[in-house]
């Protein structure tokens, strides 16, 4: 997956509590494989009518908010189902950090195998930042991985907190598989000396 690091991008606000992940990802699309492309279909019931016509009122269907890679929403974002699809189709639109003062647990463990960053920050910061996009659309929000900090055009730098190997994995853009692999050489080695030690374990049944 692609590296995070350092961001500097237009965010949208969602100022809706308990976005689940049947709204971001209705369950009726979720026989489509990985590399199908997820990113036309994230909040889909929400962002298109019954015709396929764009709902103009919907944030990211609005023109301010169109090329957004951030999204500050309010707590309990991505509770409900632990569609891993959910993230893929947020990713796939292009967002790459989801603010909120909190998240469904495992929408939050699954956006870090999926090198989307999940920012909780507390709940009256996040309240303040949607508040200014909503008030000047199109701002810019900057999202620094390796100083923990988000940063407002006003000035003001929020830090948040994140588990050392997780942010560690983001900066090199490792899943935990990825990451088991860059000790391939070490695991290599183990399994020859631990089958000279067990040399019938190499021979198979008779």
């Amino acid at each position: 997956m692609e590296p995070f690091r350092h961001l500097e991008a237009v965010a949208a606000p969602m100022r809706v509590p308990n976005v689940d992940t049947d709204q971001i990802i209705p369950a009726r699309f979720c026989w489509r494989k990985r590399g199908d492309g997820w990113g036309h279909l994230v909040f889909h019931d929400l962002r298109f009518d019954d015709r396929e016509k764009l709902k103009p009122d919907f944030v990211l269907n609005q023109d301010a908010y169109r090329d957004a890679r951030i999204l500050v929403a309010d707590r309990n974002f991505g509770c409900g189902s632990s569609r891993e699809q959910a993230v893929w189709s947020i990713y796939d639109y292009g967002i790459r950090a989801v603010i909120a003062p909190s998240f469904g647990d495992i929408f939050f463990n699954n956006s870090f195998q999926n090198g989307l960053l999940p920012v909780m920050l507390p709940a009256e910061r996040v309240t303040a930042l949607l508040t200014m996009l909503e008030k000047e659309p199109g701002t810019r929000l900057e999202v620094d991985l390796a100083a923990q900090e988000v940063r407002a055009p006003d000035g003001s730098v929020h830090t948040f907190d994140i588990d050392p190997f997780r942010k560690e994995c983001l900066l090199a853009g490792l899943d935990n598989i990825s990451f088991t692999l860059t000790f391939r050489d070490q695991i290599a080695a183990f399994e020859k000396k631990y089958e000279a030690g067990v040399s019938w374990l190499a021979r198979g049944p008779a």
